[in-house]
């Protein structure tokens, strides 16, 4: 099951068609396990082989990546309420999607002070630091790390404990919060964004320098992002339920 999950992985992850001599070299498989694998995927609908040759993510997957996201692109869909969002706040604002290997930022609008929080866009980071990891985490939609956590600002949490019990409070308060977590002089907040079933699919984030930001104007970061959130989940449930009727009518 750990084989074929990281074959699993791999193929959802690349953006190129995944060769046999790909997996085998990317998962250390020798190539008799790993036609076994792939040819297990296969039968499933997990993956699918490609006329030229190689895999891509088969029919399962797409057809619930497709589900799952409601309408169209999200990074597109997003980009109003960002740009709203990075107007009210001035700071950086961001959505994310959670990955095996991480968070990864789909979209971001910058920050109108000249010193800002960075361009994260495309970017996987590790998902312990971040408060879009801690949405994901705490509504279920990634699991906590294993093994050791790695330390990368001030005050990143290291101690397992530490996180469960910060995750306690996302749950109960509904948003993430971080002070120096990912890097020294960075602060952020979180919030999850529902789709037509209700689950997690993404997050939304307000980044921004610990030198202009209080802990007081954190919270209040933070309760904006939840309104932003809260309205790009009822705009992705609309489009979905405006969609139903010329689907079921095919």
């Amino acid at each position: 099951m750990d084989r074929a999950a990281r074959v699993l992985v791999q193929l959802i992850e690349t953006d190129e068609v995944m060769t046999l001599s790909g997996v085998m070299h990317e998962s250390k498989l020798p190539k008799s396990t790993a036609a076994r694998v792939l040819r297990a995927l296969e039968r499933n609908g997990l993956a699918q082989r490609q006329p030229g040759g190689g895999f891509r993510p088969g029919p399962v997957l797409v057809e619930y990546a497709r589900r799952d996201a409601s309408v169209g692109d999200l990074a597109a869909i997003a980009r109003p309420f960002l740009e709203e969002l990075g107007e009210a706040t001035g700071e950086t604002a961001n959505i994310a999607i959670p990955t095996p290997s991480g968070v990864t930022r789909l979209a971001q609008v910058d920050s109108t002070h000249p010193l800002g929080a960075g361009n994260w866009a495309g970017s996987r980071i590790p998902i312990h630091a971040s408060s879009l990891g801690k949405v994901f985490m705490a509504f279920g939609a990634a699991q906590p790390p294993f093994g050791r956590l790695a330390k990368l600002g001030p005050r990143t949490l290291t101690s397992m404990d530490e996180l469960l019990s910060d995750l306690e409070d996302v749950r109960a308060t509904g948003y993430a919060r971080t002070w120096e977590e990912l890097e020294k002089g960075l602060c952020s907040t979180a919030a999850p964004v529902r789709g037509a079933r209700e689950n997690v699919l993404a997050a939304i984030s307000v980044s921004a320098p610990t030198v202009r930001t209080s802990r007081a104007r954190l919270a209040e970061l933070s309760q904006r992002v939840v309104e932003t959130a809260e309205a790009l989940s009822d705009h992705i449930q609309l489009c979905h339920y405006a969609e139903e009727p010329s689907a079921n009518g095919r």
